[in-house]
């Protein structure tokens, strides 16, 4: 493992001793996930298949690890736990949207949009004008596990997943009985966090059931943030080889974006209301497998971009921006058995889009004529795909895989997407795998039509080729993957000078990145574990992608010993790339830690502290994150 700066050094090795040297006596063995290699995931085959046939690189966080710090988000869970992904944050709570908006999915340096593809069980999820992610819509007390795709996954999911997956797979009840969680905290700068849970199972009916509330004052002054939400997940069993399942989930949040410091704004206010609704039909027989799927996402937003009071612009808006979208999609696919080893999925999406934008009057509500979308202020856009998957056991140790899709959209167009990849085996507990595979995304209507009345339709897809080589391995108590990769994209979007002369979006060209990623876990004892992850992106000088970091390290500790439990990591990021011209590059260390102590059976008190350095550091320029943070609560189970 290779950390720089000496800070970093000292503080990870102090980490580790101070951790190793506690005298524990039991624990759960189980608490990392992701590192075995005989784990089950449905990301990048869309059934249920090993990891060990599984040519691409999938790593999977499970609800363990995603609650042992009790945080209401999965996503600083995320950014820890999977190396080469880095998410922006902004604060104590709260991502927030458009300007001072972070919670950007930023994966081996494909950063901004829809360049990652958030799913929740399989179904696409981003706002469809702008077409990125929603940071917090992503809640854990929906996940049972989330399982990332590192590279390209076009060949299943389309559009957007041209530099990987983000799948939540949501929480379902499998045995018989009643069980109840609440988890209670508060701590620093006014936040507050509560979520509340039930899940039954009788019988052939089951059900989870969920709520949350989270607010903030954060950090710095006019930088609120306030959440609420709830989730349902229902399941019948029809019988041995057929079910049907239904789940919705609401997140609505008001957020205010203080400014950049220097540029502070007044009444900057965002009121954002997000929604997923799902069904599916699932058959399980001997040698086959599928699903009929209907879904739809859908958001509310309502923008006040503010004023500055010490600049030009220091009158209140007198209009606020409005939009609405929705994502309606039918998705089928089945897998069958062939022969001896194979695998073959055929598989069917079709996706409606809808987008409106438009500016309303402060003083009486009326809408106010734009130019938005080239001036109708609406947009649809269609999509039809169909896809095919091919793996082959070719022998006990070797697996070839080989898909292809061909998907068309009535703006964008047709786009072959291929995929190709192998697995070895050729040791005990040990795998070699090979990839290569295509991504794309569509531009978005943003992209598309704002602004002007011809709007920038001349765009062209984003397009991407992703290489990669891994090894992965298990030694008894100790497993460890390595993986390297080089990655070639064009037709980037981004903001220039368009052919007749006018700024706005354009096809900005090829760029390339490439790097290494390395992954570690060892149980020391049947009570003490650590983990670690590497990562490494070299970029072109001229091509940077904000919010990109050079380096990513990050060490991590747990230990459990009777009713006494402490997780503690160390992340170090090295050259992060903000785009700011007066402080461009960013180094920090982060320290945090959890101690969670069960005075009764059913009942955990924790305590959990952030940036316990009080390191001064950006992600997004001219938004500086907090010093040391703290929060306390209660978790309880019946």
């Amino acid at each position: 493992m290779y950390f720089r700066g000496k800070k970093s050094v000292l503080v990870l090795l102090l980490g580790l001793l101070t951790e190793v040297s506690i005298n524990a006596a039991e624990a759960d063995t189980t608490i990392v996930t992701g590192k075995d290699i005989n784990e089950v995931v449905v990301t990048g085959t869309r059934h249920a298949t090993n990891l060990n046939h599984l040519p691409m690189n999938v790593t999977v966080v499970g609800r363990n690890v995603l609650t042992e710090n009790f945080q209401s988000s999965i996503l600083p869970t995320l950014t820890q736990e999977i190396p080469g992904l880095f998410i922006s944050s902004r604060g104590m709570m709260g991502y927030g949207v458009s300007g001072g908006g972070t919670g950007t999915f930023n994966l081996r340096g494909l950063a901004g949009g829809s360049r990652v593809l958030v799913l929740i069980d399989g179904h696409p999820q981003y706002a469809n004008i702008f077409d990125h992610p929603i940071g917090d819509a992503y809640q854990t007390m929906m996940a049972d596990r989330v399982e990332v795709v590192s590279g390209p996954a076009s060949v299943l999911y389309g559009s957007n997943a041209m530099g990987g997956v983000v799948n939540i797979v949501t929480r379902k009840m499998h045995a018989d009985g009643v069980r109840t969680s609440m988890n209670l905290g508060a701590g620093s700068y006014g936040t507050i966090q509560a979520e509340a849970s039930n899940q039954v199972r009788q019988g052939k009916f089951s059900s989870t059931v969920a709520a949350q509330y989270g607010r903030s004052d954060n950090h710095r002054p006019h930088m609120g943030f306030e959440q609420y939400g709830g989730y349902v997940n229902l399941g019948y069993d029809i019988n041995e080889n057929w079910d049907v399942r239904m789940s919705a989930d609401v997140t609505h949040f008001n957020a205010s974006n203080p400014g950049a410091v220097g540029s502070e704004l007044l009444e900057a206010d965002q009121y954002i209301t997000r929604g997923v609704v799902n069904a599916s039909v699932n058959n399980h027989f001997n040698g086959l497998d599928g699903a009929v799927m209907i879904y739809t996402n859908f958001g509310r937003h309502k923008i006040n971009d503010g004023y500055g009071p010490n600049s030009n612009n220091n009158q209140p808006r007198a209009n606020l921006f409005r939009s609405k979208d929705a994502l309606t999609g039918v998705s089928f696919y089945e897998t069958l058995q062939l022969f001896k080893g194979n695998h073959l999925t055929l598989g069917a999406d079709y996706q409606h889009i809808y987008g409106y934008a438009y500016n309303t009057s402060r003083a009486d509500g009326s809408v106010i004529p734009t130019n938005y979308m080239a001036g109708t202020g609406k947009s649809y856009r269609n999509e039809w795909a169909g896809y095919v998957d091919f793996r082959q056991d070719i022998a006990s140790w070797l697996t070839a895989d080989a898909g292809l899709r061909y998907d068309w959209q009535n703006i964008s167009g047709g786009e072959w997407v291929p995929q190709f990849g192998i697995v070895a085996r050729p040791a005990d507990n040990g795998q070699l795998k090979l990839t290569a595979a295509k991504g794309f995304r569509n531009p978005s209507m943003m992209e598309l039509y704002f602004y002007g009345t011809n709007g920038n339709i001349e765009l062209k897809a984003e397009r991407l080729w992703n290489y990669e080589i891994s090894w992965q391995q298990i030694i008894g108590p100790f497993s460890y993957k390595a993986n390297v990769f080089y990655l070639k994209a064009d037709n980037l979007v981004g903001t220039g000078v368009k052919p007749d002369g006018k700024p706005g979006r354009i096809n900005t060209g090829a760029f390339e990145n490439a790097g290494y990623e390395l992954q570690a876990s060892y149980n020391i004892t049947p009570h003490v574990s650590i983990h670690a992850n590497h990562s490494y992106i070299h970029q072109q000088e001229s091509k940077k992608q904000t919010g990109t970091p050079e380096y990513i390290d990050c060490l991590g500790v747990r230990w459990h010993q009777g009713r006494f439990s402490v997780n503690a990591t160390t992340q170090h990021v090295s050259n992060l790339y903000t785009g700011s011209a007066d402080n461009p590059m960013q180094t920090f260390t982060l320290v945090n830690a959890t101690v969670a102590y069960s005075p009764i059976d059913k009942l955990k008190l924790w305590v959990r502290g952030e940036n316990l350095l009080c390191e001064h550091y950006e992600i997004l320029a001219g938004y500086p994150l907090p010093l040391a943070t703290f929060m306390g609560g209660v978790n309880i189970e019946f």
